[in-house]
């Protein structure tokens, strides 16, 4: 056993996703595909004598998901996360965090589970907590996944878009998730299965954006700061959509740079979730 350990886990932002709830959290969960990204969230897991003690950026902080991958594995920890995402604007970071916990405290109080085991843990833990339903999966892969199937890697069935791609992302705050994805979601989840057609019949950076843009504007989605940005990337032909679900718009390419704005800059993640 070991007093620490550091696991890194890249953000997510989805493009477009259909709700597909189960009274299993680990069979629960949604299809539909996004980008992983160099920016993410490193959790460091160290032994603690006392209670369980979450700390972001520095910050005392209660993160349900996290506390539940701690109560699961039995461990008494201080998690320490650290990100430049910002939290609750479409980049999975309560899922990350908890998949970094996850991972972290695995090989701290040698728990000898596997990674799909860690996974599962991670994405129950979100999906209970109501803050997500596809972004632990979809970090754990790396890439550009493609979830064709919702749940834990027992139950989910995964593809990807081969390509990777520099990455811009500007904020303009918060999106409640819990209260979208636990609400009626037919209209959104109709537009989520159309998207997915489309880029499963053409997996391509191209195809994704497009149909990322589309489920934003059929599901009723965007928001005004949103749909300002959007016209400005198109009015110079760049390519972009809103962050599932934040008040976020992500550009492929320079698409924000050349419409004017000054856009966090990272790459798409070849790699899922992993120890340091």
């Amino acid at each position: 056993m070991r007093e620490e350990a550091t696991a890194f886990v890249p953000g997510h932002i989805t493009g477009f996703f259909s709700a597909h709830p189960d009274d299993d959290p680990t069979k629960a969960g949604s299809r539909g595909a996004g980008l992983t990204l160099t920016d993410g969230v490193e959790v460091t897991v160290t032994r603690a004598t006392r209670e369980p003690t979450i700390l972001f950026d520095g910050e005392r902080v209660s993160i349900e998901p996290v506390e539940t991958v701690l109560e699961v594995l039995e461990a008494r920890a201080r998690v320490e996360a650290t990100s430049t995402l910002p939290i609750g604007s479409g980049f999975g970071v309560s899922g990350a965090t908890a998949l970094g916990t996850a991972l972290a405290a695995n090989q701290v109080f040698d728990r000898q589970l596997s990674y799909n085991e860690l996974v599962t843990i991670a994405h129950g833990a979100e999906v209970e907590a109501g803050t997500g339903l596809g972004d632990v999966v979809a970090q754990a892969h790396g890439g550009v996944p493609i979830r064709l199937e919702p749940g834990a890697p027992a139950h989910n069935s995964l593809d990807a878009i081969p390509a990777r791609a520099r990455v811009e992302y500007v904020s303009f705050g918060e999106l409640s998730t819990t209260e979208i994805i636990t609400g009626d979601t037919d209209q959104l989840s109709a537009a989520g299965a159309s998207a997915l057609s489309l880029v499963v019949d053409e997996p391509t950076l191209s195809s994704f954006i497009y149909a990322s843009r589309r489920f934003a504007r059929e599901a009723e989605l965007l928001t005004p700061d949103v749909r300002a940005a959007l016209e400005a990337v198109a009015a110079v032909n760049g390519q972009a959509s809103m962050a599932m679900l934040g008040n976020t718009v992500f550009a492929l390419g320079r698409g924000l740079s050349e419409a004017g704005y000054e856009p966090t800059v990272c790459a798409t993640h070849p790699a899922g979730a992993m120890l340091k």
